[in-house]
């Protein structure tokens, strides 16, 4: 309701319907349905993108920290837009979101390549950093040889702005929606398993490189059309997954997977309506304010979720099933010969002429100091 009521000018709810209807005739309608309900769409969908994209990365990396920004994906997504205009190089709409995904592409491909084909999760995500980096020093260079203009155009771009987008800008990315949705609910079954680790994942046959490769590909289909369009809106994939957690921490990959989509939806939405009212008449890039509020909310909600951890873990009862140690523990002899000796907290007194862990008379002498009748703890 704020995104399509306020601004110059002023449409007062109540209105909002009747501006719609009337948008042929009137300045508020022709705002309204022109302008404010492209940039709230569009607004939504790259939202939800980038929190989908940012699940399945941390998912298939078992990394929280995994997200677009270091993986090298965004980077390379940006420069593969930027390159053009920077180079005068007059390509129609049309291929932007295809330049897009060859640099966001060749990002993540370099990051799995130098991390080795992603047999290490750690190794991907400090190796995707790097990657990274050097991507935005390639951008720095472009914005040195870049004109006046071009440098604002660029500046404002890589900050993620949705600034005078249009209907065309929306339906550009449904064919890339139509192949990413169905390619995100086959793989959400896959991440439930990639949760278990590498081994366990091969154990049920999943291959774990090959299953990688194909997260990041989907991240890339995710991620690249919306980059081209509104540049690369930053740390949306970090925070959206964590609020999803936050809300059913209990749940796995798969119910986590539209919910992480909604909320990116939902900070994206939200964040664009102070970029665009904050210090009006100027706007600010949309991804300034999802840096500014998304890197600390995320952390936070990190915090907290390991905290909650801790305390359920700490209230759970340990038993020597959930140790998962055996009873019976060795020692070492003076002959050199292993001697099977029951762990603390196992021997109880033989009772009523039962066998006991002492041997053939079934009596196993109490701990000194406690009474014979009561177990060994």
């Amino acid at each position: 309701m704020c995104a399509l009521s306020l601004g110059t000018p002023y449409v007062p709810p109540h209105r909002l319907l009747a501006s719609v209807l009337d948008g042929d005739t009137t300045l508020a309608g022709i705002v309204v349905t022109e302008l404010r309900v492209p940039r709230l769409v569009l607004a939504l969908i790259a939202g939800a993108c980038l929190g989908a994209a940012g699940l399945v990365l941390q998912e298939a990396l078992r990394n929280p920290l995994a997200v677009p920004e270091m993986l090298g994906v965004s980077s390379g997504a940006a420069l593969g837009v930027a390159a053009p205009l920077v180079l005068t190089l007059s390509l129609p709409a049309a291929v932007q979101p295809l330049l897009a995904i060859g640099g966001a592409a060749l990002g993540g491909g370099l990051t799995l390549l130098a991390a080795g084909l992603g047999r290490s999760p750690s190794a991907v995500l400090l190796t995707g950093a790097a990657v990274a980096a050097a991507l935005q020093a390639a951008l720095l260079v472009l914005m040195v040889m870049a004109d006046q203009l071009d440098l604002q155009l660029i500046y404002r771009y890589l900050l993620g702005s949705l600034s005078a987008r249009t209907w065309d800008d929306v339906t550009g990315l449904w064919p890339w929606l139509l192949v990413a949705v169905p390619a995100l609910v086959l793989c959400a079954p896959v991440l439930s398993v990639m949760r278990l680790g590498d081994e366990d994942a091969e154990a049920l046959g999943v291959r774990a490189q090959r299953a990688r490769l194909a997260a990041l590909a989907i991240a890339v289909v995710l991620i690249a059309p919306v980059t081209a369009v509104c540049g690369p809106v930053a740390w949306v994939g970090f925070l959206a997954p964590h609020l999803a957690r936050w809300f059913n921490p209990a749940a796995g990959a798969v119910r986590w997977l539209p919910w992480s989509a909604a909320w990116g939806a939902v900070v994206v939405g939200v964040a664009d309506v102070p970029a665009r009212l904050a210090l009006a008449p100027v706007e600010t890039p949309a991804g300034a304010w999802t840096a500014l509020l998304g890197v600390p909310a995320g952390v936070a909600l990190m915090r907290s979720g390991s905290r909650g951890r801790g305390r359920a873990a700490r209230r759970r009862p340990v038993t020597p099933t959930d140790a998962r140690e055996p009873l019976y523990g060795s020692r070492r002899t003076a002959s050199g010969t292993a001697d099977e000796f029951p762990r603390a907290g196992t021997c109880t007194e033989a009772r009523g002429g039962e066998p006991g862990l002492g041997g053939p008379s079934g009596a196993v002498p109490p701990a000194s100091g406690t009474a014979g009748t009561e177990d060994a703890r």
